[in-house]
């Protein structure tokens, strides 16, 4: 049974990736949010207790995270991906505490390492389209569309979301070396963390995780 965690900065592609890996070795993708989200909706006193944090805009306490989880990870029977956790050390350590608990394999930790002016380029330029989805990038050559400002699918005005500014992603970036960055020297000193570049197409990131994941 394949389980995997991904460490990434924020705008490396690790959602993308996730899904990818999902698809290929048919993975269970577990994203917290959702798994929150779901929680929220339930006519019980633990759903009333999530939907008042999440309507405030409270965090939810690492306790109730890993209940949500564990419930999850008891009723699987298949290999997962996990999807935005753990997010810091301590939220690590009660997994692995939690996996040891249920008797489940901690499986493959990979990082994708790329640097800051990569991924600070790849959010301050992109462009979407509004009606298909489809994703641009005005400074980088690659990605950028064929006529400036337009959809190369659907012929669309293309638009900048909000939060794709420098202000935002400086604030991004320095949560994710506060926090969870500390996940890589965590998992290294276990001596379970293998390190990929993600400065790299989506293609070549992909194949660079099927040969860790696919060793093992």
């Amino acid at each position: 049974m394949k389980n995997i965690i991904l460490i990434a900065p924020p705008a490396a592609g690790k959602g993308t990736q996730s899904k990818l890996l999902s698809s290929e070795y048919n993975l269970t993708h577990i994203s917290t949010g959702d798994l929150l989200r779901t929680a929220s909706q339930k006519n019980d006193e633990m759903g009333s207790l999530i939907k008042g944090l999440i309507d405030s805009g409270s965090l939810v306490s690492d306790e109730i995270v890993i209940n949500l989880l564990k419930d999850t990870l008891d009723n699987l029977n298949s290999g997962y991906i996990l999807d935005g956790f753990p997010r810091t050390v301590n939220q690590a350590e009660k997994y692995l505490d939690m996996l040891e608990e249920l008797n489940i394999p901690l499986g493959d930790v990979i990082f994708i390492d790329i640097p800051k002016d990569v991924i600070k380029k790849r959010i301050i330029g992109r462009l979407v389209c509004p009606n298909c989805g489809a994703v641009y990038n005005n400074l980088i050559e690659e990605n950028k569309p064929l006529k400036e400002g337009i959809c190369n699918e659907c012929s669309s005005e293309l638009i900048k979301r909000k939060d794709d500014n420098e202000e935002t992603f400086d604030k991004r970036y320095d949560t994710y070396v506060k926090e969870t960055y500390p996940l890589v020297e965590f998992f290294k000193d276990k001596g379970v963390l293998s390190t990929i570049s993600g400065n790299l197409s989506k293609e070549e990131t992909f194949d660079m995780l099927k040969q860790i994941i696919g060793n093992k």
